[in-house]
């Protein structure tokens, strides 16, 4: 007799993450919560109890008994089951929660389970679609080939025979995420309204994740998750995303395209398909920024084994259910944050922090400037290639511990997807560096988008108290070069909108003052021949000097020094200069520049004239 997987949650009006409808659920089935209290409910008292009387002991001051506390606890939320689990896992991207001991374990934590029995599953997969399994599949395997928190994955053949990676959800899995964030949601209000040592709002937290463990329990938003992640990535030819089989998918079975690859687990198999993991690494490194802060859509869930390495060199994306959004204004303030991270303007970057939505704006921000200044001078002065993201994030665990900071949603996922890309990549390359990995890819942005916001961060990058900073031009630029899609004409477009910006007022009388000199020089230059030709007793007084003028432009020095650092970049080709010729004869600031050069030549001849009148030497 087939079992009925028929869900409770479901059956109840449950489809979405909604506290006030869960709460009403279980006091119509006090039953059904008062099994699972037992089962938590004591394990968790007595680990509670037990971490008590370490404080009370003193014991828990020792740091070897502080760690083995933090590892039974990361132990138990395994044990208690997939809730309890996601719960650690957000706790472990939550520094103005959690210490730095725990914070450590909690990052360990893997959401690798056993998998449920194979005929449940084809029961399930029968049930939930409304046909019999031969009737879909000419073949499906029993045995899961993977098994996580939430599901299992079997390999089938369709009728068409495609292959294909069916996803099954655990039965009973809702009721048990329900209750579990029911009891634990009541318990972080009780700690709320209780404990006045716990700053943060624990409540919020548990919302939070509850959403998002909704939506992974939903394969129809995860098969749209997945439909939309393909649409943004339909032009990059590195990344690879399986298509979605529509028709036979439904909320608790998903139906996705099998596509063979190594997992970059398995780093060692990698290398021997003669893949170099190092491009692997690079491409996800890249295409995680891109979705972070182009498109602001990004996958929160990069670990190995939802990552494909495929033969012919792309990197196939897995697992769609833990996707996450990032505002254009959050994109530009973290962009933002980078640049006075650089600048070491920390003043500016507290400030960031607020419009970033990590503190209040009733935050006296005075105290925590300082606060930065010891956490990110020492790593901005060795230079960002060099930047340890994982000891700059474990530092500011601190600050954010100790003064009142709240994590936005995204950032705990952001913090989330970057760790685990950087321990990939520590894996193939122990001196890998995330953040030296990304800034050719904020550099190139900064040079290329057209944002408002990001056009005053580049300016305020290359200007230091009025001063043009060619220094910090030529790092942008050599940075923005090793991004293989860079596009030379549009950062070209960029440097001419910062040059007839309102801001872009000092250079421009630069280049008026260098071209008005080369063209003084030059109409010397013509004098002093025309008076070879005159006779000896109307002659000029000259001063013979060897001016080479052959190359005028290159004798305006804020021209010739970004020539100089243009002519590094990769495809640099005078042809792109010449194509924006009419532009620049048409910008209405180069009117303003055409009549202050002549106005500044038209007085210096007249000073020469008086010279040559009074018989001085020319």
């Amino acid at each position: 007799m087939k079992e009925d997987f028929t869900d409770f949650i479901e059956v109840s009006g449950l489809l979405n993450y909604d506290p006030d409808t869960i709460s009403k659920i279980y006091k119509k089935n006090p039953k059904r919560l008062l099994k699972r209290l037992w089962q938590t409910l004591i394990p968790i008292f007595a680990y509670i109890f037990s971490v008590g009387w370490d404080k009370l002991t003193g014991r828990l001051k020792n740091e070897q008994q502080a760690r083995f506390r933090a590892r039974e606890l990361t132990n138990l939320l395994v044990e208690l089951g997939p809730a309890f689990v996601k719960a650690g896992q957000a706790l472990s991207t939550r520094p103005d929660i959690i210490p730095g001991i725990l914070l450590e374990e909690l990052s360990e934590l893997q959401d690798q389970l056993p998998g449920f029995d194979g005929n449940k599953a084809m029961e399930l997969i029968e049930e939930d679609l409304g046909y019999k399994i031969n009737e879909i599949f000419l073949e499906i395997d029993k045995e899961p080939i993977s098994a996580a928190s939430l599901g299992q994955v079997h390999k089938a053949k369709l009728k068409n025979e495609e292959i294909v990676a069916i996803k099954v959800q655990r039965p009973g899995l809702r009721e048990q995420i329900t209750l579990d964030l029911y009891i634990v949601r009541n318990i972080a209000l009780w700690l709320k309204n209780n404990i006045g040592l716990i700053r943060s709002d624990l409540v919020a937290l548990i919302d939070e994740l509850g959403k998002r463990v909704f939506e992974e329990m939903d394969y129809l938003n995860e098969a749209a998750n997945a439909e939309k992640f393909r649409d943004m990535h339909k032009h990059n030819k590195m990344i690879a995303v399986p298509k979605i089989y529509k028709e036979i998918t439904s909320r608790r079975v998903l139906a996705m395209e099998w596509i063979d690859g190594t997992k970059l687990t398995n780093l060692e198999d990698v290398k021997k398909t003669g893949i170099n993991p190092d491009e692997m690494i690079d491409i996800g490194v890249q295409c995680s920024l891109e979705q972070l802060l182009e498109h602001g859509f990004f996958h929160a869930d990069p670990h190995p084994g939802n990552l494909l390495a495929l033969e012919d060199g792309r990197l196939c994306y897995l697992d769609f259910g833990m996707m996450s959004e990032v505002s254009r204004e959050s994109r530009s303030g973290l962009i933002q944050a980078v640049v006075h991270l650089v600048n070491k303007n920390f003043d500016k970057l507290s400030q960031d922090f607020v419009k970033l939505g990590f503190l209040s704006e009733e935050v006296n921000l005075e105290p925590i400037v300082p606060a930065f200044q010891d956490v990110f001078i020492n790593a901005v002065e060795q230079g960002v290639s060099k930047m340890d993201f994982k000891s700059v994030t474990d530092d500011m665990s601190g600050v954010m511990y100790k003064f009142p900071f709240r994590l936005p949603p995204y950032y705990a996922l952001i913090i989330r997807s970057l760790l685990t890309l950087e321990g990939i990549a520590l894996s193939v390359d122990p001196s890998f560096k995330i953040l030296g990995a990304a800034y050719p890819y904020f550099a190139r942005r900064l040079m290329e988008d057209p944002d408002p916001q990001l056009r005053e961060s580049l300016k305020e990058m290359l200007f230091d108290n009025k001063k043009f900073k060619w220094d910090r031009l030529e790092d942008l630029l050599s940075n923005a070069a090793k991004q293989t899609n860079l596009d030379l004409e549009k950062l070209l477009d960029e440097v001419i909108n910062l040059l007839f910006s309102p801001n872009g007022g000092f250079l421009r009388n630069e280049i008026v003052e260098g071209l008005t000199n080369q063209i003084d020089l030059l109409s010397l230059k013509i004098l002093k021949s025309l008076n070879n030709y005159l006779p000896q007793s109307i002659k000029l007084n000259t001063i013979n000097e060897n001016n080479n003028l052959n190359d005028l432009v290159m004798y305006v020095e804020p021209l010739r020094n970004f020539l100089e650092i243009l002519q590094k970049v990769p495809g640099y080709s005078i042809d792109i200069f010449l194509k924006r010729v009419p532009r620049l004869i048409n910008e209405p600031y180069t009117k303003e520049m055409g009549i202050k050069i002549a106005k500044k030549v038209t007085e210096k001849g007249v000073v020469r004239l008086v010279k040559i009148a009074a018989g001085a030497n020319i």
